[in-house]
């Protein structure tokens, strides 16, 4: 079932166009549309997108790309929230630097671009955008608009999905799709690598499991049957295609399910969301849990779908903890409440190079973060140990 599209509609040289609107992030329809080409100015645009108009490129391809670097570099001379860091809490850096993303990206949203019913962009210089925009949107009837940094986004998730991504912990090449957040992240699969396996290798469940990436690692490590699950169709494609591509049909399975799979596993591991807040996009739903709600649901049924010898991995960065958005008293109460105890805690440093880059408002955070897989079991199974 094809999905509907609201209209957008505009005049050009006393023409009435007409088109479906497309916005990722849930953008509403621009009510007011102006026709922009190479003379306009970054400033001018973005005064024009601060007043909600959408601005509709008729110019030069390239040169709008160009226009929206600029449009960047300039939102981005503005002041840095970390400049008051030493003033306000971390938790209000942090908010203040949401706010300032979503202002950016709200009015880099306002500058569209228009494409024909076969994905052509009938600009000059423009590029060749049908099989990436097929990718992700598949076969469309009409015209479609959506905001040119966009469609600038579907064309690089293409290109990284003809590349691949190199893993080098389990040395497979992983496709990623639009959408599905890329094991960009090594450090957790290192982890997952380095860590005491339990002692039955029958099944295991890989919740949240987006690229497939966990998947992959568990049938290497010996499981003879993964189940991997995650709710966003677009996620369930992009697994299938990874094992599919790898030739583990047999030994995983992918299915829709919000959190758990029925039954019970040998092993349950879960790579969550891990920071609390509102994701403002499909890719953010892999960064942002309101309120922790499903870290909290993970770990509250969890002891459900253990078998009685049966472990959990649970990955989880504390850069949350950082920003003070939750505390590490607050996780551990969430495991005890839920009849779990921590067997083992190994960490390790991300590698991702916002931790050394000290131009990045959340650089103070960022540069003390560590990624954990917390070793988890029911209260019955296991003696607890005590985590400083």
């Amino acid at each position: 079932m094809k999905p509907h599209y609201p209209s957008i509609e505009w005049e050009h040289l006393s023409i009435q166009y007409k088109s479906s609107w497309y916005s990722e992030a849930g953008l509403p329809v621009p009510q007011k549309i102006l026709l922009i080409d190479d003379t306009i100015t970054a400033k001018q645009a973005i005064e024009f997108a601060r007043q909600q108009i959408g601005l509709l490129w008729i110019g030069d391809y390239q040169n709008g790309r160009n226009l929206l670097q600029a449009i960047s570099r300039r939102l981005e001379k503005s002041p840095r929230v970390g400049s008051q860091k030493k003033l306000i809490s971390p938790q209000e850096i942090f908010t203040a630097h949401r706010q300032q993303q979503g202002n950016k990206a709200q009015i880099l949203g306002q500058i569209l671009i228009s494409l024909n019913k076969n994905f052509v962009i009938e600009l000059r210089r423009a590029q060749d955008v049908t099989e990436a925009c097929k990718e992700v949107l598949g076969e469309i009837s009409e015209p479609l608009v959506m905001p040119f940094k966009q469609l600038l986004a579907i064309i690089s998730a293409h290109e990284w999905r003809k590349k691949k991504v190199l893993v080098p912990a389990i040395q497979v090449r992983i496709i990623p799709h639009f959408g599905v957040f890329s094991p960009i992240r090594g450090e957790y699969l290192e982890l997952a690598m380095q860590t005491k396996l339990p002692p039955k290798l029958h099944l295991a469940f890989d919740i949240g499991t987006g690229t497939g990436v966990l998947s992959v690692l568990l049938a290497k490590r010996g499981f003879s049957k993964v189940i991997a699950t995650d709710l966003d169709p677009r996620a369930i494609a992009c697994a299938q295609e990874n094992i599919n591509a790898l030739k583990l049909e047999q030994t995983i399975e992918v299915i829709q399910a919000h959190i758990f799979p029925q039954g019970r596993a040998d092993l349950v591991v879960c790579n969550p969301p891990w920071l609390p807040g509102r994701p403002t996009s499909s890719i953010e739903n892999a960064i942002f849990d309101p309120d922790s709600q499903f870290l909290k649901d993970f770990l509250k049924q969890l002891p459900l779908h253990l078998e009685p010898q049966g472990i959990a991995w649970l990955i989880l960065s504390d850069l949350a903890e950082h920003l003070g958005l939750r505390t590490r008293e607050e996780f551990l109460e969430w495991i005890d409440m839920s009849g779990l105890n921590v067997i083992e805690q190994v960490q390790t440093k991300p590698h991702h190079s916002k931790v050394h880059d000290q131009s990045d408002p959340l650089h103070f955070a960022r540069s003390k973060e560590l990624t954990s897989l917390w070793v988890l079991a029911t209260k019955q199974s296991e003696p607890r140990v005590e985590i400083n």
